[in-house]
């Protein structure tokens, strides 16, 4: 082969190899629309709640570095889901979708953007919906969602915590976990718990308890997370719980961000 034509066929495996390693998580800002409130009560212009720029307590900015660290390369999506602006990412995370108390126009999950999820994740796409619990969360149209894949939103609050004892909302991890190989306690706090049928199966269940707090389904090609909590904002990634009090839940992030790298395409 001569050297230029070489040369070019040397360029192109590399752009074809950077292009296959690059995966993209792409952050719901169209369902989870939250807007701070001033001391009237009033709703102000100031966004905040699980974004990946919020670097206060309630942001995503620590999250966002776990996956930047993975090799993901983080993205928000503005409007509603579609399978046009689904294509090419690998991982769409839907968080804390809006009630009337978050924002005073929701957007909702409808049946067209249900249709479209559906579609993209039989397509190979990893949909992970991560929840609040009930009277913090919208779930009149997010049930359809995850109950479109097997995974039943109850409703409920659990793991409750009074005051600062924050062992009441602690889940053991147990040996030999697939997916949180390096995560032990871990801390989920009023959460909702989770029913399963089809193909959803459990991956964190409460230790006494036995209630589902997270499970995933293996759908098409793709895969569907849904867990009862935002879980991985930076109060508790793990800034207010402390570095040095047994909590994993920096490793679980880690972990969780692996997993989704793994099962990602």
């Amino acid at each position: 082969m001569k050297k230029k034509h070489l040369l070019g066929f040397t360029l192109c495996l590399l752009t074809m190899t950077c292009f296959s390693q690059t995966k993209t998580v792409k952050l719901d800002y169209y369902f989870n629309h939250e807007f701070k409130k001033d001391k009237a009560g009033q709703f102000t212009t100031e966004r905040f709640h699980y974004l990946w720029e919020d670097q206060a307590e309630s942001g995503y900015s620590k999250f966002g570095d776990v996956f930047k660290k993975e090799g993901f390369e983080i993205k928000a999506l503005e409007v509603a889901p579609t399978e046009e602006n689904l294509k090419g990412t690998s991982v769409y995370l839907i968080v804390d979708p809006d009630n009337l108390k978050e924002t005073p126009t929701p957007n909702y999950i409808e049946k067209e953007h249900i249709k479209a999820i559906k579609k993209w994740v039989k397509d190979g796409g990893v949909l992970v919906v991560m929840m609040n619990d009930s009277g913090n969360c919208e779930f009149d149209h997010a049930k359809e969602l995850t109950a479109a894949f097997g995974i039943t939103l109850n409703r409920d609050k659990k793991s409750l915590v009074i005051k600062d004892n924050y062992e009441m909302a602690a889940f053991y991890i147990p040996q030999g976990d697939p997916i949180f190989k390096t995560a032990k306690k871990v801390y989920l706090k009023e959460v909702t718990s989770l029913s399963l049928t089809k193909t959803a199966k459990p991956i964190i269940v409460h230790q006494t308890e036995k209630y589902t707090v997270a499970a995933a389904a293996k759908v098409g090609k793709g895969t569907v997370v849904v867990v009862g909590d935002p879980w991985f904002y930076n109060e508790y990634l793990n800034g207010r719980l402390g570095k040095d009090k047994g909590w994993d839940n920096d490793k679980a992030a880690a972990d969780f961000a692996k997993w989704l790298n793994t099962i990602s395409k």
